[in-house]
């Protein structure tokens, strides 16, 4: 199919679990789409099989590691008119998935872009997590590196909204002690596994205690939830804590002044004494 005129590309959501969760939409696009990139082209078998889908358009890989190379080709589709669908292997597109580049090209060379709305493990879990929903937001993964990871919680201590994070089941346990670190033991949190699927399971408590639980051992595909800091102390009253937090907000872009000041307002301390932390370990 060739036009004058640029196609659409359309960001379709996949089901997180069951496959009945797949809005009808989804069913219409795979059916007429010219291009269908998918992030594992098997997983889309499998979908299309279980929905009873017969695809007319052909199917391209677009996973991390062709991403940078396959948009170009992507792009020279929409502009040649053709409907290009993008799936992931669940929930929606460019949200921890590929996606943003294509649709970043996309847009910048006036191509529309629409979506197909459905299944999200981010809405699902703020949902189910029991916690504050009228502010929140979405931090994705945490850097796999300790230092990375303590810096980038450290930077999110004063966060005051509930915040959303994916997690890799085998760091969750991890992941989970440095937030205890960063925003304290007792702050709540919910830990929701297999979203949709037969073994979901939302366990919630504070963050020192869901660490402990992970670390007995976490399988499936994990999702964290954690309350926002309130307007008091938001860091525990401990030197090391001060020094990586300090530090966080430093790689964040605040000077070593401010960072300092700041950090003594959320522990209820004289700023001299994080100083001395930070300057003399």
């Amino acid at each position: 199919m060739t036009s004058s005129a640029p196609g659409v590309l359309v960001l379709a959501a996949t089901p997180i679990g069951q496959v009945d969760d797949a809005p009808p939409r989804l069913v219409a696009e795979l059916s007429t789409a010219d291009v269908i990139a998918a992030e594992d082209t098997r997983r889309l078998k499998r979908l299309t099989t279980d929905l009873g889908v017969t695809l007319s358009g052909r199917v391209v890989s677009y996973f991390e590691g062709n991403e940078g190379a396959r948009t170009p080709v992507l792009l020279e589709a929409l502009l040649a008119g053709e409907r290009v669908l993008l799936v992931t292997d669940a929930g929606m597109p460019s949200v921890s998935d590929p996606g943003y580049r294509l649709v970043a090209a996309a847009v910048e060379h006036d191509v529309r872009v629409t979506a197909v709305p459905g299944p999200s493990a981010v809405l699902t879990a703020l949902a189910v997590s029991g916690l504050p929903v009228d502010r929140f937001c979405f931090e994705g993964f945490l850097p796999r590196k300790a230092g990375e990871r303590s810096r980038r919680l450290a930077a999110l201590a004063a966060e005051q909204r509930t915040m959303v994070f994916f997690e890799a089941p085998h760091r969750t346990a991890l992941a989970l002690g440095a937030m205890a670190d960063a925003f304290g033991d007792d702050r709540p949190g919910a830990v929701c596994r297999e979203l949709t699927k037969t073994h979901e399971e939302v366990r919630r408590g504070g963050l020192r205690e869901l660490a402990a639980w992970a670390g007995e051992g976490v399988r499936g595909e994990v999702t964290i939830v954690v309350q926002g800091a309130d307007d008091g102390p938001s860091v525990p009253n401990d030197p090391n804590a001060w020094r990586e937090l300090v530090a966080g907000l430093e790689a964040s872009g605040a000077s070593r002044k401010d960072a300092i000041l700041e950090i003594a307002k959320r522990a209820g301390v004289p700023k001299r004494e994080v100083y001395d932390a930070v300057h003399k370990p």
